[in-house]
C-alpha cells in the first residue's frame, strides 16, 4: 500500500469507528435520556452546561442549539467558576457536566457547590463508575470502545459521540415543547427561514415618488422616461382614479419595437400588459418570489383593496434579502 492508499485507508477507518460509535450509541437511548428530557422541560430557570477542553467546546455547541431552539442555556467554564462564574447558577437552574471520565479535577471541584445550591446535575459522562456519574441526578453515558486517533489520546469518537447526544437531547425536547419553524424563525431573525416567514412586501417595495406610474394616454416616450428614472424596468399605467389599468415592462417595449420602430402615435396604455400579476399590501416577500417565479416576471406591483398602486417590488431586491437560498439559518 502506497502513501496515497494508506491515507485514504486511515480516513474510511475514523468514519467507520465513529459511525460505530453513534449506532452503539442509539442503543443506550433510554429512560435515563426520557428522565433528562422531563428536567429541562420543567426548568423555570436555564440549563448550564459545563465542561472543560475538547467537552468544554461541544458544551458551547450544545448550548448554542439549545438557544437557537428557544431553550435558554449557558456556559458555565469551570475554572472561571470557581472565581465568580458560579453566581450565574441558580437554583431553577439544571446543570450539566460533560466528562469523558468523569473524574476531571476541574468537575469535581464544582459537583459540591451545585449539591449546595440544590441544582440536578446531568452528567454526559465516558465512564458510568465515575464520580460524577455517582454524584449526578440522571446519567447518560457516552463510552465508547475506542477513539478514532490510533494511540487513544486525542478526543475523536467521545466529542462525536457526545456532540450527538447534546443534539438528540435538543431535538427531543424541542418536539416536546412543540416548538415550531415559526418559533424557531423569531430566534433568527437574520436568517433566511426567518426572513421567509416574516418579512413582508410592504419592507420591500418602492413607494410614493419612487413608483413608476404614468395616465393611459401619454405618449409611449413619456412612459420610457418614467421607467428610466424609476429603474426598476417597469412602469405602472393608471386609469382616471387611479386603479392600475396595466404595466409596461421592458419585455412589452422589445415587443412593440419588433413591430415598429415609430413610437411617436403609440400611447402607454396600448403598449401596456393588460390586468398584470399584483399582490396585495402585507403580503409575505417569500409568496412575491414564488408569484415572481412561478410566472417568470420579474416585477409585481403592490395594491390596495381598491387595486390602485401603492409599491413595487422588484426580483433582485428579493433575492438580495436573502430569499432565494434554502431555508437554513
Amino acid at each position: 500500500m502506497n502513501d496515497r492508499e494508506r491515507v485514504i485507508a486511515k480516513g474510511k477507518d475514523v468514519v467507520r469507528i465513529e459511525a460505530e460509535t453513534i449506532a452503539a450509541l442509539e442503543q443506550r437511548i433510554g429512560d435515563s435520556f426520557a428522565d433528562a428530557i422531563e428536567l429541562f422541560q420543567n426548568c423555570k430557570g436555564c440549563i448550564i452546561i459545563t465542561g472543560i477542553g475538547k467537552s468544554g467546546i461541544i458544551a458551547r455547541k450544545i448550548v448554542g442549539t439549545l438557544n437557537s431552539t428557544g431553550m435558554p442555556a449557558m456556559f458555565l467554564h469551570p475554572s472561571d467558576a470557581v472565581h465568580g462564574d458560579l453566581g450565574m447558577v441558580r437554583k431553577n437552574d439544571v446543570v450539566v457536566c460533560i466528562s469523558k471520565s468523569g473524574d476531571t479535577p476541574e468537575i469535581g471541584n464544582l459537583l459540591p457547590m451545585f449539591k449546595r445550591l440544590g441544582v440536578p446535575i446531568v452528567s454526559l459522562v465516558g465512564n458510568p463508575q465515575s464520580k460524577l456519574a455517582r454524584e449526578s441526578t440522571v446519567v447518560l453515558d457516552v463510552s465508547v470502545k475506542e477513539e478514532a486517533c490510533p494511540h487513544d489520546l486525542a478526543p475523536t469518537s467521545s466529542t462525536t459521540a457526545t456532540l450527538v447526544l447534546g443534539d438528540a437531547l435538543a431535538v427531543a425536547l424541542l418536539d416536546r415543547r412543540k416548538f415550531r419553524r415559526e418559533d424557531f424563525a423569531l430566534y433568527h431573525p437574520g436568517g433566511t427561514l426567518g426572513k421567509r416567514l416574516f418579512l413582508k412586501i410592504d419592507e420591500m417595495m418602492a413607494t410614493k415618488e419612487n413608483i413608476p406610474k404614468v395616465a393611459g394616454d401619454v405618449p409611449l416616450h413619456e412612459a420610457i422616461m418614467e421607467m428610466t428614472t424609476k429603474r426598476l424596468g417597469c412602469t405602472c399605467v393608471v386609469k382616471n382614479d387611479n386603479t392600475l389599468a396595466g404595466i409596461i415592462t421592458d419585455g412589452d417595449l422589445r415587443r412593440v419595437l419588433q413591430k415598429t420602430n415609430d413610437i411617436a402615435g403609440i400611447t402607454a396604455d396600448a403598449a401596456m400588459t393588460r390586468d398584470p400579476k399584483t399582490i396585495r399590501q402585507g403580503s409575505l416577500a417569500v409568496v412575491a418570489l414564488q408569484e415572481m417565479e412561478s410566472y417568470n416576471i420579474t416585477q409585481l406591483v403592490v395594491v390596495d383593496e381598491s387595486h390602485r398602486p401603492i409599491g413595487v417590488v422588484h426580483l433582485h431586491d428579493l433575492v438580495k434579502a436573502g430569499l432565494g437560498g434554502d431555508e437554513s439559518a
